[in-house]
């Protein structure tokens, strides 16, 4: 097969005003968008030829970039005994609309543009199209973050909302100015962000214990979820773990108990732990919850009558086989219907894992999804359905060569194969989780200086580093979490 060229580009689209502005106010307004063209708010054409090599696959590598509506921060007020409660939280809530990849967040606003009345004007003549403004007062323990949501081109408050904000030592402070920050992502969207959200990891200790590990998606509060010790079974390998829909409880498979992985169920509010029945000889691996949290799905490879099956855990009843043979299937992942899965398994043939679709029934002939060429099969695993429905994330790489890297599938409208994006390049890069926003991607990489876990917005393509000096396996995204 003779490799076809892509050109990859990136177009720019700007404002063609940009007003004139005298006095105080202009200069400092002058000021700030000297920062906002410094800070990379636009950006330039970037053009350069890269060879699809992969086989069957018609790379997506045409991008267009617009500009990010530009978005400020005004410093937070609040009465006397909160101010400083609410800088921290005007300051989780600037970094997480940062992070949402959505906005341009103008980096600290001068005092002089920061009024008691809201001077839309000003804010026009420096490109803002959303400011955010906050007030924090007391309410008994807690205190109530009155939000305000302002479009700056119409002149107006788009939307305003009240939220709980707990003191500072609690557990729940930052995930209550998460939940603000998603608010107004949605205020300004239609739809939440991902600010209020966890990954779960597991990480390889030294002293050959495997736990897991957690993390907000802004990278703070990382710590142990379990700390299981050793045996005089082994050590307590503890595998991929899952979230059920509500957030309120994750699946795992471990090692723990008899030296064989078996599946737990873990509730995140009570601490109350239960042990999936294992009535089947073999290995229990990657579990799944289906969308409606009663339903447990999970793999067993015990050599000659591997599958995929199921578990009622609202019932704590009912084993089910949903496929088997063979053939290794692995990582079942749901449509947001939970109609149908995706799963990867070598039942081709070919010494080579693809992925598959088949109804969440199960079915004796599953729909083929990853691309494959006769004599040059892919390596495809590890699939993750989109929260949104039209895409599947999963790594893989050509044949026996080359890295593994995250590859996006798209699907029609009928559920058909699309076209195929890679979103990395660098390194080795596995195990793609969706956020709930159906937008950012969480991946373990590994690059010249170590492994990390990997935060990537499959529209923008911005990346960030949120783990770093550690070795994550297997990262799953929450849902959109509550205070408990």
């Amino acid at each position: 097969m003779i490799p076809r060229r892509i050109l990859l580009s990136v177009r720019l689209r700007t404002s063609s005003r940009l007003r004139r502005i005298s006095g105080s106010a202009g200069a400092a307004a002058r000021s700030a968008v000297v920062v906002l063209l410094l800070g990379g708010v636009f950006s330039s054409l970037v053009a350069q030829e890269v060879e699809d090599a992969w086989p069957g696959v018609s790379l997506g590598l045409e991008y267009e970039t617009r500009p990010l509506p530009i978005l400020g921060v005004q410093p937070f007020t609040a009465v006397p005994e909160a101010v400083s409660q609410a800088s921290q939280v005007e300051n989780i809530v600037a970094r997480d609309l940062r992070y949402s990849d959505r906005f341009y967040v103008i980096p600290g606003i001068p005092g002089s543009l920061v009024q008691d009345e809201v001077d839309y004007a000003l804010w026009d003549q420096l490109q803002v199209t959303w400011l955010v403004t906050g007030r924090l007062e007391r309410a008994g323990a807690n205190a109530v973050l009155i939000l305000e949501l302002h479009d700056v081109v119409y002149r107006e408050v788009r939307e305003r909302g009240r939220f709980s904000i707990p003191p500072p030592e609690s557990a729940d402070f930052r995930l209550a100015a998460h939940m603000a920050s998603d608010a107004i992502v949605r205020w300004a969207f239609g739809n939440a962000g991902m600010a209020a959200t966890r990954i779960i990891f597991s990480r390889p200790m030294s002293d050959g214990s495997q736990n897991l590990w957690m993390i907000d998606s802004d990278g703070e509060k990382l710590g142990p979820l379990t700390r299981y010790q050793a045996t005089e079974l082994g050590e307590p390998l503890t595998l991929s773990a899952t979230w059920s829909p509500d957030g309120r409880r994750i699946a795992f498979s471990s090692y723990k108990d008899d030296g064989m992985p078996r599946i737990y169920e873990l509730n995140l509010v009570t601490g109350a732990e239960n042990k999936i029945p294992s009535p089947n000889p073999g290995l229990y691996i990657t579990p799944a919850y289906h969308p409606d949290g009663e339903l447990l799905y999970f793999a067993i490879n015990s050599g000659s009558q591997n599958g995929i099956y199921r578990y009622d855990v609202a019932r704590n009843c009912c084993f089910e086989t949903v496929t088997q043979g063979r053939s290794d299937d692995l990582s079942p992942s749901f449509s947001p219907d939970g109609t149908r899965i995706v799963f990867n398994s070598d039942r081709l043939g070919v010494g080579a894992p693809q992925i598959y679709i088949m109804p969440s029934e199960g079915s004796p002939r599953p729909e083929l999804l990853s691309p494959y060429e006769f004599q040059r099969p892919g390596y495809y695993t590890s699939p993750d359905w989109s929260p949104l429905g039209g895409r599947i994330a999963y790594h893989g790489r050509l044949e026996r060569r080359g890295e593994h890297q995250i590859l996006v599938q798209e699907l029609d409208d009928r559920g058909r194969p699309g076209l195929i994006y890679r979103h990395t390049s660098e390194g080795v890069n596995e195990d793609p989780s969706w956020a709930p926003d159906g937008r950012h991607l969480a991946y373990v990489g590994a690059r010249s200086w170590g492994y990390g876990l990997f935060i990537t917005d499959v529209v923008t393509g911005n990346t960030r580093t949120i783990v770093s000096g550690i070795r994550p396996n297997n990262p799953a995204w929450s849902p959109t979490l509550v205070p408990r």
